[in-house]
């Protein structure tokens, strides 16, 4: 690191100039400088190149003449400098702070970035963003008929609250019923109504017109819950949303698969829907 010319124009001022307290002021200034210029010279300039800092007080004295030569123009012109050296450090000082505060808002933003999921399988396709608004003002006379549906209290939460979920996906309201499904779900994933949930979740979906959506949840309901009473059907419909998005050979082989694992429902309870799924998918 550079060594500044300071110290030695300060050192023959000290040595033979009589102590005042101006001189002592400014020996106090300087030394505290050099310290923080040191500082903050590690914090952007790593490497310590001697580039970056030349010394902008050299010492410029006559070997022939005495110390006590110094005229009190120097000493002022010393100081003008500090205040400059000063003035120097604090905006180099306020340029590693902000500096600093933009690198931990681009860490922040990387780190949000780094925790969204992956997707779930890559069978299913991506689902895209509905084009309304999200935050568009509610209509008071929808919100008047959702509160009118009430939540059973029957004592078992799980049953309760996949009811109300029933409840509002026939009376229609898809987006209400999405939302108290998949916290019933959350909530009760053990339960034996969870299977229920999923399943009448992924129909939601289909009624809103969200076969992508559909596909996810129907999928997962299969995937984990397989020996769920609604699993099966999660098949059925699972192929009715590949129909929709256009995949009918992946749904003829969801149909397929249903038949294997679930021969007597696939064979009884759900015969004639899967007759549809597969006129529907132009199975062979």
């Amino acid at each position: 690191m550079t060594k500044f010319g300071i110290t030695i124009l300060l050192a023959g001022l000290l040595v033979s100039a009589p102590a005042s307290a101006q001189n002592a002021n400014v020996d106090v200034r300087v030394d505290r400088l050099e310290q923080e210029m040191r500082a903050v010279q590690r914090k952007v300039f790593p490497g310590g190149s001697s580039r970056y800092f030349e010394p902008e007080i050299t010492a410029e004295r006559d070997p022939a003449s005495p110390a006590t030569s110094i005229t009190t123009s120097a000493v002022s012109d010393l100081i003008a400098r500090v205040d400059a050296l000063e003035a120097s450090l604090a905006n180099l000082t306020g340029q590693v702070e902000e500096n600093g505060f933009r690198l931990k808002k681009i860490e922040d933003k990387l780190a949000a970035a780094e925790a969204v999921p992956a997707s779930p399988t890559a069978l299913l396709p991506t689902p895209k963003p509905s084009a309304q608004a999200a935050d568009a003002a509610p209509d008071p006379q929808r919100v008047a008929a959702v509160a009118a549906i009430i939540m059973p209290d029957s004592g078992d939460a799980a049953e309760d609250a996949y009811i109300y979920g029933y409840r509002l996906w026939d009376a229609k309201f898809y987006p209400e019923a999405q939302m108290q499904l998949k916290k019933m779900v959350e909530e009760h994933p053990g339960h034996r109504r969870a299977s229920f949930a999923q399943n009448l979740l992924g129909r939601a979906y289909l009624d809103d017109d969200k076969p992508a959506l559909a596909s996810v949840a129907l999928y997962e309901n299969y995937q984990k819950r397989p020996r769920g009473e609604r699993a099966p059907d999660s098949l059925y419909y699972l192929s009715t949303a590949l129909v929709q998005l256009g995949k009918k050979d992946d749904a003829c082989r969801v149909l397929a698969e249903m038949q294997d694992v679930y021969p007597e429902v696939a064979g009884g309870r759900l015969a004639d829907s899967v007759a549809s799924g597969k006129a529907a998918a132009n199975c062979k």
